[in-house]
Order: structure tokens, then sequence, then C-alpha cells
């Protein structure tokens, strides 16, 4: 068995040719296609975020709503910028949307990807500390918000307070006590994804790696999961560690299908540059159902992950994208052993 998911940019425009064309749009038909692919039996509903963008920016609000009208299905992020974070605010959020939805987040964070604006985080008021760096902030702001998910007391109570507190050093509250087994760290190299398991949290893994080592994309990302497992295993947490890999795949089943996706067909990886380094993007996949079949039994990556999100392209529309989710339910994954 493998989790199946799908990962959504949560894109909207006001394009006439566009199903999502206001931020509204973009949010309730996130939580309709949640709804809907837990009733189909997918595994996960996760959603990226980013800032400054006609996209999916606050995540706690539409976590909790859909954890208000699903009850079995994950529901998570992938993934939220620590850069842009106060770790304090975002424990009470978390905590809050994790107890609504019955304890089933699975929140992936990570140093984030390149933004819509130069510096965005500085206008959220974070600023890296002289000599250092962004991803060594956004890393700061994780670890300070794994600390406060332990639930530990920290803060002196008043000695008058407005309410009774309990006794000793107070915590963030509302606090879930499972929540910081729940968290996910967005890799995009090896050395990230040991750390993540040095720090307890499970793999995420997305078409990207920011480092290009010559062999194909599924090769390196199969090895990037070997490598986190080594670590955690090394590190000696006492709960099960959990990885994804992100794919964008669809089944050609219908005349529809063949119209939005069939030109494209399998594509292979591409090699660029991100941030002033090489970069290995993976491929994605569009065939009719046995070819499709041959070509993922074929990716070590997809092998070795616990789940497979499958990217959705939003702006089709909840109906087409549940078509999505269920053709590969339906028509690929028995024949995988997924299922």
């Amino acid at each position: 068995m493998k989790r199946i998911g799908f990962l959504s940019f949560g894109h909207w425009t006001p394009s006439p040719h566009s199903k999502v064309r206001s931020a509204a749009d973009a949010l309730n038909q996130s939580v309709e296609l949640a709804v809907a692919a837990e009733e189909l039996g997918a595994d996960g509903a996760y959603f990226r975020v980013h800032h400054f963008a006609r996209q999916l920016g606050s995540p706690f609000p539409l976590l909790a709503a859909i954890g208000a009208r699903t009850s079995r299905i994950e529901i998570g992020t992938g993934v939220i910028d620590m850069r842009y974070e106060n770790p304090f605010y975002m424990a009470e959020d978390a905590g809050a949307a994790d107890l609504l939805a019955g304890e089933r987040l699975q929140l992936g964070i990570s140093r984030g990807s390149p933004e819509q604006v130069i510096e965005g985080y500085k206008y959220f008021g974070y600023v890296p500390e002289a000599g250092s760096s962004d991803a060594a902030m956004a890393r700061r702001h994780t670890e300070v918000f794994l600390e406060l998910l332990k639930g530990e007391g920290f803060a002196e109570p008043n000695l008058a307070p407005m309410f009774p507190n309990p006794p000793g050093l107070l915590r963030i509250e509302p606090h879930s006590s499972g929540l910081r087994k729940r968290i996910w760290w967005g890799a995009g190299t090896r050395a990230t994804a040991e750390w993540a398991a040095g720090q307890g949290m499970h793999l995420m893994s997305s078409t990207l790696l920011t480092e290009d080592t010559g062999v194909p994309f599924h090769v390196a990302q199969a090895e990037q999961i070997r490598l986190f497992r080594e670590a955690w295993d090394a590190a000696g947490h006492d709960w099960e560690p959990q990885t994804s890999v992100s794919r964008s795949i669809f089944a050609l089943v219908n005349d529809q299908d063949r119209a939005y996706f069939g030109a494209s067909r399998e594509e292979g990886d591409q090699v660029g540059y991100l941030d002033g380094g090489s970069a290995r993007f993976g491929p994605s996949y569009a065939a009719e159902p046995d070819q499709l079949i041959d070509q993922l039994a074929a990716d070590e990556a997809i092998a070795e992950a616990d789940t497979l999100l499958l990217t959705l392209p939003t702006q089709l529309g909840v109906d087409y994208n549940v078509h999505a989710i269920e053709s590969i339910l339906t028509h690929v994954a028995p024949a995988l052993g997924w299922r």
C-alpha cells in the first residue's frame, strides 16, 4: 500500500479561461476538492503556500475549514516558508487547526522557494542576523517552532492573572500533543534531508532538487530518501519516519484528458540554475494507463516513498481535478500495488 494524496498550488486568475478567478474561488474550491478526494478514498489533501502571489497564502484558516468538513483524510501543507513565520503565533494557529481537524494535520515546512518579491520576509518583519542568511533564519524559526510543539512550559505566570493558571510555567495554548510528530521538512538536497531527519521531521521531496549529481532525477531523489532514513535511524527517534514525493501524473482515459495533456506525454528531467546553483527538475507523466503504469514502475523515488502527492492543475476546476485523482486511483494504482 502507498498513500496517495494531492498537492494544490491554489492558483487563481481573473482570466475568463480559468475556473478559479478569485481568492474566494481558490479557497472554497480547495475545501470542495478535499471533501471530494476523501470520498474517492484518497489519503491526503496538501496545499502549497506562497506569499505576495495569487495563490494560497494563509494555510491555517483553510486547513481548519477542511478539517471541519472532512473526517478521515490527512490535511497538510507543502510547504510553509519558515522565513515568514513567527513560531509562537504559528504554534497557536497550528494547534488550533489540528484540534479542529481531529489531529489530522501533516505540516510541511521549509526554507521556502524563490518568492514573488525580493526578500519578501522583510515586509513580515523578519531580517537575518548580521552575517547570517535567510535560510539560517528559517531554520532558527523552525527549531523554536518544534520546541514549542513539545508543549513544555516556559513563560513565567502573572501573580495576579485575569483567570487562574495551572501550576508551573505556562506553554502556548491550544496545544495538540501529537502534532510535533507530524511535521515534515521540504528538502531540496541530500544534506537538508539528513538535517531534517536529525530534527525528527519527516521528509517531503518535491519535483525539484537544488543540486545536480549527474544522475536521473528519480535516482537522485531515491538516494535522498535512503540517506534520510539512515540519518533518522542514527538519531534514534521513537516514532516512524515518513517520506513523500510529488509528481504531475495524468492518466489519459478520455478525450478531455488527451486535449489537455496528450501533447506533453512523458517529460524528462530538466537541468537549470536556481538561487545561483545547479538544480534538477523531475519528470511529468501523461499517458494511457497501461503506458503510465510502466513509466511509474521505473521511477525509483516513487517506489521508495511512503506517500505520492499528485500535483494538480488548479485552474481547471474541482470537477476535472476530482476526475484526475480518480483516474489514478482506479486505472493506475491497483496495477502498481498501491491499492
